[in-house]
């Protein structure tokens, strides 16, 4: 699988790095969305079927808003390095995650349903990047008012979801 190396400070926003930090510095961020994936399938396949769509606290959002989120973070990362990686040098909006959640109806979803859409976004993703030539992928643009390039933003939606698998965990899970 194609190597990318992990991007340096200057080619994403400083909150990024959280996600930067949970990718191992391999240059393999591509095995690892595909591992990230299969572990994310088993994990929420093993959730008892009622905590997919409670809310640990007040105000927080349920497994499966979690598992939409990921996958419509995953779809508009992708999109910004697609567009950069095409030398679009449009400066990109930003986007209200907490909007995106009410609209998606992620808890009258059936789970399979969900997990059948991250697997397809996911092989879309991991088919973009190995298509992208190794020149192109410390090209940069601006999204969110932020500098991101095309190689950190596969390192984002690879660290994004890690993160979210890791809160769950503990949210739902505490040892």
């Amino acid at each position: 699988m194609n190597l990318i190396p992990k991007p340096q400070p200057g080619e994403y926003a400083p909150y990024a790095l959280m996600y930067m930090d949970l990718i191992p510095n391999d240059g393999r961020v591509l095995q690892h969305l595909q591992d990230n994936l299969a572990e994310t399938l088993a994990f929420i396949r093993a959730c008892p079927a009622e905590l997919l769509s409670m809310r640990h606290a007040e105000g927080e959002w349920t497994i499966k808003e979690i598992l939409v989120h990921i996958i419509d973070d995953e779809r508009i990362y992708c999109y910004r390095a697609l567009r950069y990686a095409r030398h679009d040098s449009t400066e990109l909006p930003g986007f209200e995650q907490d909007d995106y959640v009410p609209p998606s109806k992620a808890n009258a979803r059936e789970i399979e349903a969900i997990l059948e859409e991250l697997i397809a976004v996911r092989a879309a993703t991991i088919t973009f990047f190995k298509s992208v030539a190794a020149e192109d992928l410390t090209r940069k643009g601006v999204g969110s008012g932020n500098i991101m390039s095309v190689r950190a933003a596969a390192y984002h939606i690879a660290g994004h979801e890690v993160h979210h698998l890791n809160s769950i965990k503990e949210n739902y899970f505490p040892a």
